[in-house]
């Protein structure tokens, strides 16, 4: 018992995370990630096939002693010894892309030099057209089927099945990364190659598509055990980082969403969305069941105390009164006649917060004298969608209307709702849509015919990665880019094996996370019925009863997990000696307090649940059906205030179906709802009781919205489409007038044709009376 109260304290007193959220970890983490530490050796092999070859042309000197010329005309020797037949040595020519790629690390003394080369070849190798033959190798490597069928055929699979692929996508990994992420003192040359090279990637300059298409086809080949050896972890990462770096990430989006409403004369937004989130704080997570139960023991004990239950931390930049803080917690008992017809029996009683005194009502807002103007206290200014409804509201109420006119929020998607409304309408009047070529434009249009084998592969890869699924010998084996060639035979080599696993699928859940998250946003902004294509795709792939999966796991565990042997991580190994490990210095791990990589995927997951379940009556049941309230409430014990927020919202927007029972007795979690997530000034979610929803509805919901889609996609995509708008010629004039191929011997037979077609037959002058 004393155990369990220790761990229970623990948990009461789990301090702050300090997590910035952001596209990506730092640089040389995102580097790290790529190499699996199986692959270590692999480092030394790059070297040595480098210095064979780089000794033979250049006597007794070093790669860093070279001119810029020198090294230019090196760089165009291996690339032609890339065009050779013999494979073995195409990839004894592509390694020694890779070590310079790497920075030439036997060359250099710190972990900062190794940086400083990487970066300077990455340059020098994309200005001389590397990137383009590497493609080219990479195709052929897809289209190998001598390679695919004879991996089909294999017992096991390991990462000697992969080489060829490895090295060519690492290499491309490097490039893309390292010209995508910009540096202090880049010089303009450098500035102007990475605005080429993320040009180049995201048009269809690859066989008609973008790069990321190439990339999609080996998921999905990968997925429908057509090509198992394919390295999935290297082809994610390399997915997700050319997205990010053609479409732009996070800060971009919302740069791009100014311009937007500035386009389409909306007023500006509020506040930004990025910087209020980083300002907030954590709250103290909900008491769990153990730590209400230890509670009500001590109190019966008599040894009551005066401090709050859980240790507090203020939520309020304004020093209001805290509704968290409860210095005298009551226990009160549930009267059975006061509980709601609602969905209580899906929640277990003892998942219940303190029931505490509601929060004081808020004073009453006074209309604001700018254009911003928040209530004291909250984060976010409040939206309002309805300024219409005034039926039955008492005439003071009726001066609050300038207020809401104030915050009358409209989104860009329902601008563009209904102009696709008008052009399919008016589709004469309108006439044809003038659509921009953005990078997203042209992703959407090359992912269209296939973009549900896209999802379901994404979405089966991450399921593969969860640590919640079990292994099953008909589920997909994403380790074959892992495992080595001969098992481990020591306790050590099991221990380490152990960790790479594991690190191998946090790292693939990253990239697949980041990765719908980041085509969910461009997407939408993009165009609105482009999201919920995809949105719609991923519900029908289960993609909401897998991330509540993913959640029902010990998420402080996950979150806190070492999975990471720094000493094995690049660039530190290549640089320093590697020390012996035990079995002490493996479990060891890094010293943060949590995994960044973790906290990213969880926050991006939850991310991507809010967005295809918000204002969708249907999906929002699915939450509630698939208890979603108690998984997400354990999410809450991580203290970190972006994760919180996600969490709160998900929970914000099925309250009012958990009925009253619930909500009383989570009322920590109400008052957490009222202080962190945007309010929108006319939702019932705090006291709204909907127990009459019918789940044709939901059906018929889904169906709507499959039809507007659909009506989207034919209109502007299918070009070849025969409908009753097609343009009709009608001007005698103009259809006699038009330019008629005939072949070279009409003029021959034209007078013959004219006798037995035309003169010789009778005219039914009746008949034609009749027709009309």
């Amino acid at each position: 018992m004393q155990q369990q109260t220790d761990d229970m304290e623990g948990s009461m007193e789990s301090p702050n995370l300090e997590f910035e959220y952001g596209d990506t970890d730092s640089f040389t983490a995102e580097l790290s990630e790529l190499y699996s530490y199986t692959e270590e050796p692999e480092f030394s092999l790059n070297r040595d096939y480098f210095e064979e070859d780089f000794k033979n042309h250049v006597k007794g000197r070093r790669w860093m002693e070279l001119s810029m010329e020198e090294q230019r005309a090196y760089v165009m020797r291996l690339l032609d010894a890339l065009e050779v037949t013999d494979r073995d040595k195409r990839l004894k020519v592509a390694r020694a892309i890779l070590y310079l790629a790497q920075g030439v690390f036997d060359e250099c003394d710190t972990e900062t030099d190794v940086l400083y080369w990487s970066r300077h070849n990455v340059f020098l190798l994309y200005d001389m057209g590397i990137f383009t033959a590497l493609l080219e190798l990479l195709s052929m490597e897809i289209d190998n089927n001598q390679a695919c069928s004879s991996a089909v055929r294999k017992p096991a699979i390991s990462l000697a099945d992969s080489t060829e692929l490895r090295v060519l996508l690492s290499i491309m990994y490097l490039m893309v990364e390292t010209i995508r992420v910009e540096m202090e003192g880049d010089s303009p040359e450098r500035k102007a190659a990475r605005e080429a090279f993320k040009t180049e990637l995201g048009s269809p300059l690859y066989n008609g598509e973008p790069f990321a298409l190439l990339l999609f086809t080996m998921v999905t080949k990968f997925c429908s055990m057509n090509a198992p050896h394919f390295p999935m972890k290297k082809v994610l990462l390399l997915l997700w980082k050319t997205i990010l770096f053609t479409l732009g990430g996070f800060e971009e989006l919302q740069e791009m969403k100014v311009r937007m409403r500035e386009l389409l004369n909306l007023p500006p937004l509020p506040e930004d969305s990025i910087k209020v989130v980083r300002n907030m704080r954590a709250a103290s997570p909900p008491a769990s069941a153990m730590e209400l139960i230890e509670q009500q023991q001590q109190q019966k004990r008599g040894r009551r105390s005066r401090r709050p239950l859980v240790k507090q931390d203020s939520l309020d930049t304004y020093n209001e009164r805290d509704p968290f803080k409860n210095d005298d917690a009551r226990d009160e008992e549930d009267d059975p006649e006061d509980v709601d017809s609602g969905i209580e029996g899906e929640v277990d009683p003892l998942d219940r917060d303190v029931i505490i005194q509601p929060p004081p009502p808020p004073p009453p807002l006074r209309p604001p004298t700018e254009r911003v103007s928040f209530p004291k206290g909250l984060p976010w200014a409040p939206k309002v969608s309805d300024i219409d409804t005034l039926v039955g509201l008492p005439r003071p109420i009726h001066e609050s209307v300038k207020t809401l006119k104030q915050h009358k929020y409209v989104s860009i998607a329902e601008v563009q709702i209904k102009r696709e409304e008008e052009l399919q309408q008016c589709p004469m009047t309108m006439g044809e849509e003038e659509v921009e070529e953005t990078p997203a434009e042209i992703l959407y249009l090359g992912m269209l015919p296939s973009l549900s084998q896209y999802v379901i592969a994404l979405l089966k890869l991450l399921l593969a990665a969860a640590p919640t699924s079990k292994a099953k010998t008909d589920s997909i084996n994403i380790l074959a880019d892992v495992l080595p060639e001969e098992m481990p035979i020591t306790v050590l080599q099991s221990m380490k094996l152990g960790i790479d696993v594991n690190r191998h699928k946090e790292i693939i859940v990253k990239a697949i996370s980041a990765l719908l998250l980041l085509l969910l946003k461009h997407f939408k902004l993009n165009h609105i019925y482009q999201f919920e294509y995809v949105a719609q795709h991923l519900v029908f792939a289960n993609c909401i009863p897998l991330i509540l999966k993913f959640f029902n796991q010990n998420i402080m565990s996950y979150i806190s997990a070492k999975n990471s042997i720094c000493a094995l991580d690049y660039p530190h190994c290549v640089v320093h000696e590697m020390p012996e490990l035990t079995a002490e210095s493996l479990e060891a791990g890094d010293s943060n307090q949590f995994c960044w990589r973790n906290l990213f995927s969880c926050i991006n997951l939850l991310r991507i649940l809010n967005k295809i379940t918000k204002w969708k009556h249907s999906r929002t049941m699915m939450l509630v059906v698939f208890k979603s309230a108690p998984i997400l409430k354990r999410a809450l014990k991580v203290k970190q205030a972006m994760m919180q927020l996600y969490v709160l919202k998900l929970l914000k927007i099925q309250t009012k179906y958990l009925g009253r029972q619930w909500r009383k007795s989570n009322m920590k979690t109400m008052s957490a709802i009222y202080q962190k997530v945007r309010h929108r000034l006319n939702d019932d979610w705090a006291y709204g009781n909907d127990i009459d929803a019918r789940p044709w509805d939901f059906q018929a919901e889904e169906c709507a919205l499959r039809e507007c889609i659909e009506k989207f996609n034919t209109r502007r995509y299918d070009k070849n489409q025969n409908t009753e708008f097609t343009p009709v010629d009608n001007c005698l004039q103009s259809v006699l007038g038009q330019r008629v191929d005939l072949p070279e011997d009409f003029h021959y037979s034209y007078e013959m044709w004219l006798e037995r077609e035309v003169f010789s037959q009778p005219i039914q002058w009746e008949g034609l009376l009749q027709a009309q």
